[in-house]
């Protein structure tokens, strides 16, 4: 969350309690529907109210693709998708208070000790899924020849935040040709313009419902915007890769007048051979976790955050801490874990390297196997084998 985004949340009224969920606005969800869709599947075996117990219900099918770069209509705002309340005058002033968004002085020189360990790119072929981490949110996931950018941002400086701590894992010169671009919401941190006007103008753009006019506006020619549970599929050289845009914990605002007038979510990435990433965005921790793991069964990386969680009475609803993003990954189903949304901006106040000492620790109680967690550094790769 950066400096102008929580000046402008000022703007809100205080709201209470968790709201409803409606229809899309043209229908068009598939069979996944809009919303919060089915609930958690209830566990064989067990009873409520002395009731017999029930089989676990079976996921819904998948929606059917969307044309590429339609043009929809969409509800004014996406306000009835929120889970939590968003902050009022009152949590404003008191952070202001406090002054408690960014690390302590002390903590500072732990900016030093940042893990940035530039390289090459591994070679990817059609049956390739490889990532490389560019810092923050910004992936280059290659899969199934394609080359895709989640959120990028390569700009040293995004407004409302200081200066980014790491260089960026990837130069931009560097990059292969790329085929897709996946945005997760409209934060400055998340939706870069200076990094998107580097793109061909037809690259593909997919994006959260409402967000297209946006793109649009700046020339580019080739934009989905999608609906929870909805997806598209691109033609790749070794088969359709598919992406479905999933919900999420968070919300969205760019400027003073269009508080939650586009959707926020995740994306799952699926190769050819089935092989699946889930891409979180920016999220806090709740039932969707669950409920994506059940409609999209066998997720083998989730990309997760763990970062600007502190404080938590301010953050927990829209930014996972390092032991939530764990438990996620666990209600997922999903094999391994990479984590992402720190050591790039320092955008809340906890020590620079807490959150990957505290992802390390969560992770091991686990007793899951060290390799599955993907601490990567900032610029590092690794391929995703085929087990």
């Amino acid at each position: 969350m950066t400096e102008q985004t929580e000046r402008s949340l000022a703007e809100q009224p205080p709201d209470t309690g968790r709201l409803p969920d409606a229809a899309p606005a043209d229908g068009a969800a598939g069979a996944g529907g809009a919303g919060r869709g089915d609930g958690p599947a209830t566990a064989q075996g067990t009873t409520t109210a002395g009731a017999p117990a029930l089989p676990p219900t079976a996921p819904p099918p998948l929606a059917e693709p969307r044309p590429l770069g339609e043009t929809r209509t969409w509800p004014r705002d996406f306000t009835h998708r929120l889970t939590a309340p968003l902050p009022g005058v009152r949590a404003l002033a008191r952070i202001a208070r406090e002054g408690k968004l960014r690390p302590a002085p002390e903590k500072l020189p732990e900016i030093q000790q940042l893990p940035f360990a530039p390289g090459p790119m591994p070679a990817a072929g059609t049956t390739t899924l490889a990532l490389t981490w560019a810092g923050h949110a910004s992936w280059v996931i290659r899969i199934g020849g394609l080359t895709v950018l989640t959120d990028p941002v390569w700009s040293r400086k995004i407004l409302g935040t200081p200066a980014r701590v790491t260089p960026v894992g990837v130069r931009w010169e560097d990059l292969p040709p790329v085929d897709a671009v996946v945005i997760s919401h409209n934060h400055y941190d998340h939706l870069d313009a200076p990094t998107l006007k580097r793109l061909p103008r037809h690259t593909p753009l997919l994006l959260p419902a409402g967000l297209a006019p946006w793109a649009r506006r700046r020339g580019f020619t080739q934009v989905t915007d999608l609906d929870w549970w909805e997806a598209v599929e691109l033609p790749a050289p070794g088969g359709p890769v598919r992406f479905d845009f999933v919900p999420a914990h968070h919300w969205s605002k760019r400027t003073l007048t269009d508080t939650c007038r586009s959707l926020w979510g995740g994306w799952l990435l699926t190769a050819p051979d089935g092989r699946r990433i889930h891409f979180a965005g920016d999220t806090g921790y709740g039932h969707w976790f669950e409920e994506i793991g059940r409609r999209y069964p066998g997720i083998d990386l989730a990309l997760l955050p763990i970062g600007a969680y502190d404080p938590r009475w301010m953050l927990r609803p829209v930014h996972t801490d390092p032991e939530e993003a764990v438990k996620a990954c666990r209600d997922l189903g999903a094999r391994a874990l990479a984590p992402m949304h720190w050591s790039t901006f320092l955008l809340s106040g906890e020590p620079p390297l807490e959150p990957l000492h505290r992802v390390r620790t969560a992770w091991a109680a686990t007793g899951r196997p060290r390799e599955d967690l993907w601490d990567l550094p900032v610029g590092a790769s690794r391929v995703l084998d085929g087990n």
